[in-house]
């Protein structure tokens, strides 16, 4: 297993009946994310970029124009074809979509110059990932790891409407699925790791990195709507978890939002986003 998840194993339910809720329910990231990265890699329409654990494209389609080529990667046909539809949406004309895990690679893919993962190198064996990535990048080429800044500081504004009430919802999810955190068929019981400087250092990356971007708006307007997707998008409350008890679980889920605010209107803080990049050496 190496190093994912302690005692769980993939499987390709994990984010099954998620891809249409979660343009809907993810806060977007921040919208200079990719300027911001495209300063700091030098990036000049040269070169391939792998998105691997892509989703419905979030990433990759921002920073396609700045590549010859842009490879998503994602286990999730669903979310794939998601992924395609918004292309065809927004005219971008040079990526293209692959099923395959992370462990799969490098399938063929040929040679990059930027890998990135956007909240998705939790979920691999990540030792082994990170020494296939290595091998896949140009001398010189990127490992970028692109996250929402975790605890950012609050802001000095009191919020203008009620927050989300997150905790609550939580207890709801428990009250369905049980106490241990679910993710596909299997559990998390100490969740996902973190500590991604060590993995990369062992991999043989350097030229550590840091950037934070800061959100277009720091406090977004949610509704009830959206954050009944933001529950759905999550691979620990994806609906299939849920089976005959689904419309159950909406219908109190609702009951538990129209407490918080009878007028179904959320505000929360949206975090900044943070970028880490590391390169492989030169030579």
């Amino acid at each position: 297993m190496g190093d994912t998840p302690e005692g769980w194993q993939w499987d390709r339910t994990l984010f099954q009946g998620s891809a249409a809720h979660y343009e809907r329910g993810r806060l977007p990231y921040a919208p200079g994310v990719a300027g911001a990265l495209a300063t700091a890699l030098g990036l000049d329409g040269r070169g391939r970029l792998l998105d691997v654990g892509c989703g419905p494209g979030t990433v990759l389609l921002t920073l396609a124009r700045f590549f010859t080529e842009a490879v998503g990667v994602d286990p999730d046909e669903d979310m794939l074809a998601e992924a395609e539809r918004r292309a065809a949406l927004r005219g971008v004309g040079n990526a293209r979509w692959v099923a395959a895990r992370a462990e799969e690679l490098p399938a063929g893919l040929g040679e990059f110059r930027v890998v990135v993962f956007a909240q998705s190198f939790h979920w691999t064996d990540r030792d082994r990932v990170a020494a296939t990535v290595r091998e896949m990048l140009a001398p010189g080429g990127a490992f970028v790891h692109i996250s929402d800044l975790k605890d950012p500081p609050a802001g000095p504004a009191p919020l203008p409407l009620p927050p989300p009430p997150y905790a609550r919802i939580g207890d709801l999810v428990r009250r369905y699925l049980g106490p241990v955190r679910r993710a596909g068929q299997g559990t998390l019981a100490n969740g996902t790791p973190n500590r991604e400087d060590l993995v990369l250092a062992r991999a043989g990356f350097v030229n550590f990195e840091r950037h934070v971007v800061p959100p277009a708006e720091e406090v977004a307007t949610r509704t009830a709507d959206d954050l009944a997707a933001w529950v759905f998008s999550r691979s620990d409350s994806a609906p299939h978890l849920f089976g005959e008890r689904l419309g159950d679980f909406e219908r109190d889920l609702r009951e538990v939002l129209r407490q918080a605010s009878p007028d179904n209107r959320f505000a929360e803080r949206v975090p900044p986003t943070e970028i880490m990049t590391w390169r492989k050496p030169a030579r």
